[in-house]
């Protein structure tokens, strides 16, 4: 049996276990993992499309995040617009901050990229908390309590917000895995592998990076307003802070980035690991962080492409010893 046939097997069960979690946790509290898990998965599959297929170390979508956030609250407590449009407008602000971002960055590489995008989203996130009149600068926004409104995305039922951000991963898995099988996903993942083939062989290398990175914050400023409307109070430190970028990419990286279900896997694994980590250290400041940098340094060590790759070739390689231990009884 071929690694992606193991792969894609192991992706149908993972999310057939996600669609049967609420039926066998209904507990508010597991469902609140739940979510969480289902929230950072579909930014890690945002993030994949820039970070994983183009292979773009960006350390900034929390200034995409956060503009999703905060453009979808502002319509909805000062004009009354109902989030459900609000996060298209917010994706659309966060396309154009992705054309400004990488327009000044993508002539950089590697580390230097990497801390151009931090500085970009630290920039947001200055301009932001000093606001003070526009968007209520460092105190935050609290978002209006409808309660169960469907139509102004608020619900008093969990379940309500599973369903959402189960969907939300869906389509953020579609679109993945239809850029893998692009023509647009082999130009990204021939500039990832050799930059420098992909413009010999005539690629617009900008262009694609661009498109991908467009792609990558639309998707993740939709889920800032998810995140909004979920939690019902935003602030600059809480959704556009360094380590929400951070976070993102370690998941993506760690379950196997450029891939379609390493990212998913991460969240399954990660979330699930770092509310035990902050329940038996009493809730330590930092353990979180402590935890996903050992985890980040084993997976290198191990297998630089992800936990994907790992089970992959631990379940691939026993079925292919299998037949051979069947003929050697013969």
């Amino acid at each position: 049996m071929s690694q992606t046939t193991t792969i894609a097997r192991f992706g149908i069960g993972l999310l057939g276990a996600v669609i049967l979690f609420p039926m066998v946790y209904g507990d508010t509290y597991f469902l609140s993992v739940g979510i969480l898990a289902l929230l950072y998965a579909y930014l890690a599959l945002s993030w994949n499309v820039l970070g994983g297929i183009a292979g773009q170390l960006s350390l900034g979508h929390a200034a995409y995040f956060g503009i999703g956030a905060y453009t979808s609250t502002w319509l909805f407590s000062k004009l009354g617009l109902t989030p459900w449009l609000g996060m298209f407008v917010g994706a659309a602000f966060a396309i154009l901050a992705a054309i400004l971002i990488g327009a000044a960055s993508f002539r950089l590489r590697g580390a230097y990229y990497a801390l151009a995008t931090l500085a970009a989203s630290m920039v947001l996130k200055t301009l932001v908390e000093n606001a003070d009149t526009l968007l209520e600068g460092s105190r935050g926004m609290e978002v209006p309590l409808l309660r169960d409104a469907i139509l102004y995305f608020q619900h008093t039922s969990k379940y309500f917000y599973y369903v959402i951000a189960l969907i939300l991963v869906v389509i953020a898995g579609y679109l993945n895995h239809a850029i893998l099988r692009s023509r647009m996903g082999f130009y990204l993942t021939v500039i990832r592998n050799d930059q420098e083939a992909a413009e010999a062989l005539g690629v617009r290398v900008t262009r694609y990076k661009l498109y991908a990175a467009m792609l990558s914050a639309a998707l993740t400023a939709i889920g800032g307003t998810f995140y909004a409307q979920y939690v019902l109070f935003i602030s600059p430190d809480k959704v556009f802070g360094a380590d929400i970028s951070v976070v993102i990419a370690v998941i993506c990286i760690i379950g196997g980035r450029g891939t379609l279900w390493g990212p998913i896997l991460g969240a399954a694994l990660l979330l699930p690991a770092e509310d035990i980590a902050r329940h038996v250290t009493g809730g330590l400041v930092g353990a979180d962080m402590l935890l996903y940098g050992l985890l980040l340094m084993v997976v290198i060590r191990l297998q630089p492409q992800g936990l994907l790759a790992i089970l992959a070739g631990l379940f691939g390689g026993a079925r292919r010893t299998a037949p051979k231990l069947a003929e050697a009884k013969r």
